[in-house]
């Protein structure tokens, strides 16, 4: 069972990661993540210091630890162009910021990197509003591009038309097409959810446009993520054009190389090295955002659009029976992730909540424990103790 460790500044308690209820736990490794984690406070996502943060812990894991594997993601600079507005000079140098934290990371631990960006930005131009339809509307806090609907009437999908019509919409597909999309780019893409709650139609916005539908808590956002149907990726270890390419690339190598697989959200091609190269984010009209999907994809070597779909109906389930608590709207730890079969070491230590410890498979993880941009201290997860050798 996973021990989950939630630092606060003032305390630390510790619990099972999947039940949540408290958990006492003697094994060194506990220990050693419990010292890290007091070290290192998390200073906010909005605070320009949360990018080192992540260094510097990762850091210090990796002397505890020593890991042939290393996932970090830096995502200040994409909290924050999210939800306030910047010049053009801050938003770049914000981006090399971010870039110069990934490279201090490379020329200390001596790690052959693999950075990958999840591409640009754009001013939002307009919120619609499809809190008022008859049928429900259903779009996450981070999603922009993708809204879905659940029974619509005929008076809903005239209103969607005409949003269509005027340029604010792209697209609008059945849940069919939806599916049809990825089964014939990977007919063997896995559908893990009820499909009974999947929206009967995921509309599609236009770029710059985003949705409000009930349920968005976040505040609106000033800056959301472009249409990257490419993103850039740099490594000396050889070619890739599609990022599922970059589980098998990393893992064919870690036999004789020390990896660091670097993820920096909102950042584009202009900040990378010159020799990097653009891949693939996914088929057709469809683009994976900067959230699970982007980072299942990545991790697992495979298209994972239907794991937590957009327009998804994840309240509709028995509260009583919901599984990690810590975890967001994730209900279980997913399969054939990057380090989950790994026999050797590995860590992931990032800026984005959640997904650290569900998404990478990784024996220990230390992420920022923030709900909403509101900073609760850290978590540190143990999937795997009986690697730590004291």
């Amino acid at each position: 069972m996973s021990l989950a460790i939630i630092d606060a500044r003032q305390w630390q308690n510790r619990f099972d990661l999947e039940s949540g209820q408290k958990k006492e736990e003697s094994h060194p490794a506990a220990a050693m993540l419990s010292k890290v984690l007091s070290w290192n406070p998390y200073p906010g996502d909005m605070d320009e210091k949360a990018n080192e943060w992540v260094t510097r812990t990762a850091l210090d894991l990796m002397d505890q630890y020593e890991p042939n594997l290393v996932c970090l993601s830096y995502v200040q600079q994409f909290f924050s162009h999210r939800h306030f507005a910047h010049s053009q000079a801050d938003w770049e140098r914000m981006c090399a910021t971010a870039m110069a934290e990934a490279e201090k990371f490379i020329k200390i631990s001596g790690y052959t990197p693999v950075i990958v960006g999840t591409g640009g930005m754009v001013p939002l131009k307009e919120e619609m509003d499809l809190s008022g339809l008859d049928g429900l509307a259903v779009s996450s806090n981070w999603s922009a591009r993708y809204c879905g609907v659940h029974w619509p009437s005929p008076g809903d999908m005239e209103l969607l038309s005409a949003l269509k019509a005027r340029g604010k919409i792209e697209r609008i597909v059945s849940k069919k097409e939806w599916i049809d999309l990825f089964r014939s780019e990977e007919p063997k893409v896995q559908i893990r959810q009820d499909e009974a709650l999947m929206p009967d139609f995921l509309v599609v916005a236009a770029e710059g446009h985003s949705f409000k539908t009930l349920g968005t808590t976040l505040r609106k956002p000033v800056n959301i993520p472009a249409n990257n149907f490419k993103v850039p990726v740099y490594t000396p270890l050889g070619g890739v054009d599609d990022i599922r390419g970059i589980k098998q690339l990393v893992r064919s190598n870690l036999d004789h190389h020390k990896i660091a697989l670097i993820l920096v959200e909102g950042v584009g091609k202009a900040f990378f090295p010159a020799d990097h190269a653009m891949c693939s984010n996914g088929p057709g009209w469809f683009c994976h955002e900067p959230g699970d999907a982007f980072y299942l994809t990545l991790s697992t070597g495979k298209h994972e659009p239907f794991a937590y779909p957009a327009g998804y109906r994840s309240f509709d389930r028995d509260a009583e029976a919901v599984k990690f608590p810590f975890s967001g709207y994730m209900l279980s730890v997913p399969e054939n992730t990057l380090a989950l079969d790994y026999p050797g070491k590995s860590i992931a230590v990032g800026n984005r909540s959640m997904f650290m410890h569900m998404m990478f498979g990784v024996d220990i993880s230390i992420e920022c424990f923030a709900r909403n941009l509101f900073n609760q201290g850290c978590l540190g997860v143990l999937h795997r103790m009986d690697k730590y050798e004291k």
